[in-house]
């Protein structure tokens, strides 16, 4: 059986400069340990980058959106017509993610994987629609095996526009109304965890339907229960094309050596789909937060990942991603431009 594409190896972390990293770590100007996460940020980043001293300079964005077909169910606060809503404010720039990409100065995109209304004369959006929004999980799979996989092949193009631009890092954010459900359902799979477990208010549902939105997760559990038997099965029945898209973008930046910093509980639960399809995808995975979607954190434990801040942020988009992507460009400043004991004639402590 042949490999196919995002089953292809990931790089391999350089583990000669995360150990010159480390060394470097012991002898700046400052006691051993005392820059807490900070430092293991920069130890990490070295070793993605292969450099002693990692930097940072150009972010890149994508935004993945798509409609899902279980929110005719009624499983958000909001109609399905706000996802191409939003998309046109991220087009002329009025969205949240649209001041933290311009604060960052990041290259950001908008990619339509699957909005249901027609987004082509809207400035600057990607055109890479997989179909007008997935099909009603509740009634059959989300997507076919082949539309899931043209969702993986958008992300992936997007790494490409990436690469090509010459950025170091990359930010995935989705926009799609009902994708909190889809993502839910995800999870309950390989976390193998109950809907009661891990369902949310999303867009701002109440208590009623939170409870409403883990009933119909159970219901399309259950009626997907005998193809459930892959992970790509898994993500074509349950998923969105903009899920499939992040997971897509994760896998191929982590086989051209680029960094990800994953944003709140979808993105998450796309870079949990990614490491289900390629399990070396995981070391390639910085996480910007932890959102207030009650289930997130039990998504990062599952993937190991410590959230860089904790803001109880809960908007996506890649809001969170965005947020915490200062805080890398600090812990490589403060690791390439601290001088050394030696440098400063500074004692440490030794003699």
């Amino acid at each position: 059986m042949n490999t196919v594409w995002w089953q292809a190896p990931v790089q391999v972390l350089c583990t000669e400069s995360q150990a010159a990293a480390a060394a470097r770590q012991q002898v700046l100007t400052k006691p051993a340990g005392s820059l807490g996460e900070l430092e293991m940020l920069a130890i990490r980043l070295a070793g993605m980058q292969g450099k002693v001293c990692p930097y940072l300079a150009q972010p890149w964005i994508s935004i993945f959106a798509a409609d899902h077909g279980v929110a005719v169910a009624g499983v958000s606060a909001f109609p399905p017509e706000v996802t191409a809503q939003m998309v046109a404010n991220f087009a002329t720039g009025g969205a949240a993610i649209c001041v933290l990409a311009r604060q960052i100065k990041a290259h950001f995109e908008v990619v339509d994987t699957g909005v249901m209304s027609d987004t082509s004369a809207l400035p600057g959006v990607v055109q890479a629609k997989v179909m007008p929004g997935t099909a009603n999980s509740l009634e059959q799979p989300a997507m076919t095996s082949a539309q899931c996989e043209s969702a993986l092949a958008a992300g992936y193009a997007a790494v490409q526009r990436a690469l090509a631009a010459g950025a170091d890092c990359f930010i995935g954010g989705e926009m799609g109304i009902g994708n909190t459900t889809s993502a839910s359902a995800l999870a309950c799979v390989w976390l193998k965890a109950l809907p009661d477990e891990l369902s949310g208010p999303g867009t701002g549902l109440d208590q009623a339907g939170v409870s409403r939105k883990a009933f119909l997760i159970s219901v399309a559990l259950q009626k997907h229960a005998a193809r459930l038997d892959s992970p790509l099965a898994v993500l074509a029945a349950l998923g969105g094309c903009e899920i499939a898209a992040l997971a897509g973008a994760y896998i191929a930046a982590a086989q051209a050596g680029l960094p990800v910093i994953v944003d709140g509980f979808i993105s998450s639960v796309a870079a949990l789909a990614a490491c289900e399809l390629n399990p070396g995808v995981k070391d390639w995975l910085l996480f910007g937060h932890q959102s207030a979607e009650p289930a997130h954190a039990r998504v990062l434990a599952a993937l190991g990942g410590q959230p860089l801040v904790r803001l109880n942020l809960r908007l996506g988009e890649g809001s969170g991603a965005a947020t915490a992507f200062p805080l890398l460009q600090l812990a490589c400043a403060l690791h390439g431009q601290m001088a050394t004991f030696a440098e400063a004639g500074v004692s440490d402590g030794t003699k």
